[in-house]
C-alpha cells in the first residue's frame, strides 16, 4: 500500500510517500524560518496563509521524485493534531479532499506520535520495546513504547518544554529566531562552568521535568551581569549559552537514564528538534553505551516536523492494524489539543 500523508501542523510543510513494504519513497518539505524571523516566532495567521501556498507545489514535487502518480496512491495521512487550529486545517482539508475525489481512505496522525515513530526511518531500526525521549518545540516527554500504539507515559514537563527552554532564553539574549539553534551555536563557543544554573527537578522521585525555574535564572543572571558591567561581552555570552545548554541537557539525559534504568530496557530512542543537539546526543551516546544498551536518534532530516514520519506512522498503523481503511466517511476536525494516551490501544 502507498500512503502520500501531509504535515502542517506549525511552522513547516512537510508532503512524502511511504510505501507499506518498502518505506519512504520520497518527501519534500518547506520550513517558514525566514517568514516568522522578522517577528521573533510563529505567527498563526501567516504560518496557515503559507501552507496554503505551498502544500500544492510540494505534492506535486514529491510525486515527481517517487516517480508516481495520486493514481497509485492507496491511502491518505494527514496530521490531525496537536498544534495550530489554522494550520493543522490546511493539511487535513487537503488530504480529506484528495481522499474523497478519490475515494481512498482517510488517516488522521497524532503529530507526536508521528516523532515518536521517526527514528524507524533510520538504520538499525530500534526494536520494541524502547524507551523514548520526546522533545520538540512544544513537548517534554519520556514514554515507554511497547510497540505502535502501546505508549505508556513516565514523565512529562510541567511548564516549560525542552525546545521553550532553549528559544525563551535565546530570546531573553537577543539571539534571534529560531532560538535553539542560535543558543547551541553559541554554546559551542563558550565555558558551561562559569555560571552557575539551576537543574529543576534533578533529584526529584519522579521523571518529570521542569524548565521555567531555568528561564528565570537565566533573566536574574543576566540583569546582573549588566548591573554590573554593562552590555555583556561576547565571552559572557557564549559562556551563559554554554551554561543554559548544559543545564537543559544534564536534566534530559539524567531523566532519560533513569527512566532506562527504572524500567530495565536496553533501548533508548530520542526524538524531536531537540534530539538534533550534539551535546544531548553525545550524552546520551556515553550513558546509554555504559550501561551496555543502545541509543537511536532519525536522521537530522526528520528530527524537525516533517511529512515522512507522518506517512510512516500512517503506515504503522496499518501495518499493526489499527486502522479501518473501510471506513468512507470524509467528515473531520483538527485537534490542537490532543493528548497521545488517546490513540494508544
Amino acid at each position: 500500500m502507498i500512503i502520500i500523508g501531509f504535515e502542517s501542523s506549525c511552522d513547516e510543510t512537510g508532503v512524502a510517500v511511504v510505501c507499506t513494504q518498502r518505506g519512504l519513497l520520497a518527501h519534500a518539505l518547506h520550513s517558514q524560518i525566514a517568514m516568522h524571523r522578522e517577528y521573533g516566532g510563529v505567527v498563526p495567521e501567516l504560518a496557515s496563509r503559507d501552507h496554503i501556498q505551498r502544500i500544492l507545489p510540494l505534492t506535486e514535487a514529491t510525486l515527481q521524485q517517487a516517480g508516481i502518480s495520486m493514481d497509485d496512491i492507496d491511502a491518505v495521512a494527514y496530521t490531525a493534531g496537536p498544534g495550530l487550529a489554522g494550520a493543522l486545517l490546511v493539511g487535513a482539508s487537503v488530504a480529506q479532499a484528495f481522499a474523497w475525489a478519490r475515494g481512498l481512505p482517510a488517516i488522521p496522525v497524532h503529530h507526536l506520535e508521528g516523532h515518536l515513530l521517526s527514528p524507524l526511518l533510520a538504520q538499525p531500526q530500534p526494536q520494541f520495546p524502547f524507551v523514548a525521549l520526546l522533545v520538540s518545540g512544544g513537548h517534554t516527554q519520556l514514554m515507554r513504547v511497547d510497540g505502535v500504539g502501546k505508549y505508556e507515559l513516565l514523565g512529562e514537563t510541567l511548564d516549560d518544554a525542552a525546545g521553550e527552554a532553549f528559544d525563551k532564553t535565546a530570546k531573553l539574549m537577543g539571539l534571534g529566531y529560531p532560538g535553539g539553534p542560535a543558543l547551541s551555536r553559541l554554546a559551542a563557543q563558550g565555558d558551561a562552568s562559569r555560571y552557575d544554573l539551576p537543574r529543576p527537578l534533578l533529584h526529584s522521585h519522579d521523571l518529570d521535568f521542569s524548565f521555567s525555574g531555568l528561564k528565570t535564572a537565566v533573566l536574574t543572571r543576566l540583569k546582573s551581569l549588566e548591573k554590573a558591567g554593562g552590555a555583556l561581552s561576547d565571552g559572557q555570552r557564549a559562556d551563559l549559552a554554554a551554561g543554559t545548554e548544559a543545564a537543559i541537557v544534564d536534566v534530559l539525559a539524567f531523566k532519560a537514564i533513569k527512566a532506562i534504568k527504572q524500567t530495565r530496557l536496553k533501548r533508548l530512542v530520542v526524538a524531536g528538534g531537540v534530539g538534533a543537539n550534539r551535546r544531548l546526543r553525545a550524552r546520551l551516546v556515553e550513558s546509554m553505551a555504559a550501561l551496555g544498551g543502545d541509543v537511536f536518534f532519525p536522521p537530522l532530516e526528520f528530527c524537525t516536523d516533517n511529512g515522512a514520519m507522518i506517512a510512516f506512522a500512517a503506515a504503522q498503523r496499518v501495518n499493526a492494524g489499527l486502522v479501518d481503511l473501510s471506513d468512507g466517511s470524509h467528515a473531520f476536525t483538527v485537534r490542537p489539543r490532543w493528548d497521545l494516551q488517546d490513540v494508544c490501544v
